[in-house]
């Protein structure tokens, strides 16, 4: 008999998030729901990411109505979302109880499986959203980053595992947002996880398909023991997006595995979102084909496409061969932190500081907190030298505590400044969406009685420049998100100071 694979699909979240910049609008989701409800799917991941921030600065949507609106039309599928851990859903650590609340909220609207992850793989920014999310009753899946580097490694991978697992996690799931996870250690890392953990441990996997090479790497990860894999309807897949649903019910025919997945309404789905896809072709990646050389920069296909747009602004558009063999060495600089938001972009950005202004001779602010522990600890040990001058920059001491232990309680002050605003209903989950975003929501809260706006334009109609398209909306690959508007910094050069706006490398 068959061994039955669970799998998360995609398509109403990271799918549309990694190939059109999280610009779909809730009304073209709509119409697919009743059919994904019925497919079979272990769960339909819909929530998190960059689509919280994407809702309200693009497309007036409120975040929660979405949620409680997937909640009403898939009445019989887990709904999952992407949760940063400490950070949530916006670019900073939150004190601990902004955390419990806003895992309280999101069950409360609707949500079942919540996958933590923290950029820097530190333990110790997971512990409060899993603790949240296991009061709240829910599945919590804790998450490791894959990277590589000289120091990353299957033991490594394991340990990790064994410390969620301690802290009461439901699943493991390995996360690969720049498919650089290859079949062997795939395979190898499952199996690993199952040995030390116990067979019975869930573990999912979850890659992108920039490099050409993960669909090996999911039928590996099979037959070491994977639980649930992540793919998205092919419509909306490949690219720096990922492999396809239905070619992966097509893979296992025949193999001793299956995924009990309705073909017929596969299909059905696919050919909506066909037509749904060219609506949004101003959002869409430009990357179509194989991205090997990701194996060697590690800089997924959105965090270049990002960093040329930096480039131009700057009028030095020929200077992107130097960014890109500039980020590896950040990398290796800052302890070796997997590049997923908000490392990607804080170490993407500091390299297009390094190169146009001399190596290390600027920090950005976020760069430099990096360096001083504010984000948590990395892997390796960080360059002695660039810390020193993180710690002059900011002034700042370098800490080795869990970054949150350092921060006041600010329910009471988030609450009364969103209180405040033009349009606030006065309930949690809009002060949960002004903290997340407190210089998007003011607009949207004051907008938002004006109903959705859908950005998808008729294909018929005449296109818009890709320059002309909105800040931000240059795509992403492997999780990291589109929606980052640029940042201004104040800095101090040879004791004059300047002021630096870049937009950050996703």
């Amino acid at each position: 008999m068959a061994r039955k694979i669970d799998v998360t699909e995609l398509i109403l979240r990271d799918a549309h998030q990694s190939l059109m910049a999280t610009r779909m609008a809730l009304e073209d989701m709509i119409p697919a729901c009743e059919d994904l409800n019925k497919a079979g799917f272990w769960s339909v991941e819909c929530w998190g990411g960059a689509t919280f921030d994407s809702c309200i600065r693009f497309l007036n949507e409120d975040p929660w109505e979405r949620l409680r609106t997937f909640r009403k039309l898939m009445p019989n599928t887990r709904l999952q979302m992407l949760l940063r851990g400490q950070n949530l859903l916006g670019y900073r650590h939150y004190e601990d109880t902004v955390v419990d609340r806003f895992v309280e909220k999101a069950a409360f609207n609707g949500m079942d499986v919540f996958r933590v992850f923290d950029a820097l793989n530190d333990i110790r920014n997971l512990r409060r959203a899993i603790k949240a999310v296991k009061r709240s009753g829910k599945h919590a899946q804790g998450t490791i980053c894959y990277t590589i580097s000289p120091l990353h490694t299957v033991s490594g991978y394991v340990e990790l595992a064994e410390q969620l697992m301690e802290l009461g996690c439901d699943s493991i799931c390995i996360k690969d947002m720049a498919a650089l996870l290859k079949p062997q250690p795939a395979y190898d890392i499952v199996r690993e996880i199952k040995e030390a953990c116990g067979e019975e441990t869930r573990v999912h996997v979850h890659v992108h398909a920039t490099t050409g090479v993960t669909m090996v790497s999911l039928m590996k990860a099979i037959e070491a023991g994977a639980d649930c894999v992540d793919t998205a309807i092919s419509a909306l897949s490949l690219g720096p997006g990922h492999n396809p649903t239905e070619s992966l019910v097509e893979m296992l025919e025949g193999t001793g595995y299956c995924t009990d997945l309705q073909m017929p309404l596969l299909l059905k789905l696919k050919e909506y979102f066909a037509k749904i896809r060219p609506r949004y072709q101003e959002f869409l990646s430009g990357i179509t084909g194989v991205e090997t050389e990701i194996f060697e920069s590690q800089i997924p296909g959105g965090m270049i496409s990002n960093m040329e747009s930096q480039l131009k602004q700057q009028g030095a558009a020929d200077r992107l061969k130097e960014v890109l063999a500039e980020v590896p060495r950040v990398r290796k600089d800052a302890g070796f932190p997997p590049l997923v938001t908000p490392s990607s972009q804080i170490v993407g950005t500091q390299a297009v500081f390094n190169v146009m202004m001399g190596r290390y001779k600027v920090l950005t602010g976020e760069f430099a907190d990096l360096m001083l522990g504010y984000y948590g600890a990395t892997l390796g040990p960080r360059d002695q030298h660039v810390v020193d001058l993180a710690a002059r920059q900011t002034g700042k001491a370098p800490i080795n505590v869990r970054p949150a232990d350092l921060l006041k309680p600010e329910w009471e002050e988030l609450r009364s400044a969103a209180l405040a605003l033009k349009g606030c209903d006065g309930s949690d989950e809009d002060v949960l969406t002004y903290a997340m975003f407190p210089q998007v929501a003011p607009k949207f809260f004051a907008s938002r009685h004006e109903g959705p706006k859908n950005v998808g334009k008729d294909p018929q109609a005449q296109p818009k420049a890709a320059a002309a398209a909105a800040p931000g909306s240059a795509a992403p690959a492997g999780g990291r998100d589109p929606v980052r508007t640029p940042v201004s910094y104040e800095i101090k050069l040879n004791g004059r100071s300047h002021r630096v706006t870049v937009a950050p490398a996703d």
